[in-house]
């Protein structure tokens, strides 16, 4: 009897796909909040000063999570999946005493 390989195109398109709409943004984001975290980002909003501190930090957590989901979900997708030997059917027996009067 052949041993049946699991299909892994789903796993490999989905890693791929949180790599690619969770990973690229979350590094993004993480290099433009340590921008921002710092002080030193332009205030693109209004034209003039520095953008608030906390900004930075808002984007930095964001930036975590991204990047979180994108380790995760290829570790879970890609796992090796522990294989359940087969159990022999059992076969049910009716029992051999006769069954009692009913009174």
């Amino acid at each position: 009897m052949e041993e049946k390989k699991p299909n892994r195109t789903g796993a490999i398109i989905g890693t791929i796909a949180a790599i690619l709409l969770c990973g690229c943004p979350g590094l993004s984001l993480c290099l433009l909040g340590v921008w921002g975290a710092t002080g030193t980002m332009p205030d693109f909003w209004n034209g003039y000063g520095n953008m608030a501190n906390l900004y930075g930090f808002g984007m930095l957590c964001v930036a975590v999570i991204f990047i979180a989901i994108a380790v995760v979900v290829p570790v879970l997708l890609l796992r090796k999946k522990k294989v359940v030997p087969e159990s022999a059917p059992v076969d049910i027996l009716p029992p051999q005493e006769p069954l009692p009067p009913a009174s």
